[in-house]
């Protein structure tokens, strides 16, 4: 009786499963659907057809396939780096990589694998450019370097069809003894600066103390406005002890007559003291 059961079942009942599994296979396997940043390179029997997308994309079974590919700019940390610099200093730097794929064909066909291979090439020429230089530039022109770095890696890239639009030096990491040894030449350095702003202030005041003695020289009245300001300055003061300052003008013809005076007389005695010493004696 079950034998005869199972018979009268209709074949279809058993075909309609395996043929809607079928279908679904083949409706997933032909029809792709991309988003506006993605696109597929579509290969038939192995060799590359073209580059489709974005968008509804219809591929022959086991005939076709397609790889995606992803044209938004993508952000990869580069790791720390150990970088030796062209003044021996050894350090630690890591970065920031800015990329995009602007050929699918490229770099699906000649690269394996374009993501892990920028990386590994970011590194190494991270390491290279940064060796070239002095510690003191890699501190002073970040940016700089960075661009260098971009130009370098985005003409290696340029045949895999990727362009590097950006990479950024985050962080340049130094060995204690380095910091403190650079601490020690930025103190040194403000007290070169220092030192040189003090002379040249020192040098300034005496060219302004040298013009203003010539001004107060040529015009006497200006020397005596000068003193009598100094007096007014001194009185103002509450000082238990004042040295009065004698202008020479006034001391200078007491001066002039004294010594005259000294000149005329000290010829003449000494002249009569000699021949009064030397002078025979008459008895």
């Amino acid at each position: 009786m079950i034998s005869s059961t199972v018979s009268e079942i209709p074949l279809y009942i058993y075909t309609l499963p395996i043929l809607v599994l079928l279908l679904l296979f083949l409706a997933t396997s032909t029809i792709k659907i991309l988003r506006e940043y993605e696109r597929a390179v579509v290969f038939t029997l192995g060799r590359f057809q073209r580059v489709k997308g974005p968008g509804l994309v219809l591929l022959i079974p086991f005939i076709q396939e397609m790889v995606r590919v992803d044209l938004r700019i993508q952000v990869v940390e580069i790791p720390t780096q150990d970088v030796i610099s062209r003044d021996n200093v050894s350090m630690k730097v890591d970065a920031v990589l800015y990329f995009n794929v602007v050929n699918p064909e490229h770099a699906i066909i000649q690269v394996q694998n374009y993501l892990p291979a920028t990386n590994m090439l970011a590194q190494t020429t991270l390491r290279s450019v940064l060796g070239q230089h002095e510690l003191d530039e890699m501190l002073s022109e970040r940016k700089k370097l960075s661009a260098d770095v971009q130009a370098i890696l985005d003409t290696q890239t340029e045949i895999w069809g990727i362009k590097v639009s950006n990479v950024e030096i985050r962080t340049v990491e130094l060995t204690d003894n380095m910091v403190k040894a650079i601490a020690k030449q930025a103190e040194a350095e403000r007290d070169r600066r220092a030192k040189i702003i003090h002379a040249e202030a020192e040098f300034q005041a005496s060219q302004t103390l040298v013009n203003a003695a010539k001004i107060l020289g040529s015009v006497p009245a200006a020397m005596q406005l000068r003193y009598l300001q100094t007096l007014t300055e001194i009185g103002g003061e509450q000082n238990s002890t004042i040295v009065f300052p004698m202008p020479i003008d006034i001391v200078k013809p007491f001066l002039d007559l004294l010594e005259k005076a000294d000149k005329g007389a000290r010829p003449n005695g000494t002249l009569n003291g000699i021949a009064a010493a030397e002078a025979p004696r008459v008895v």
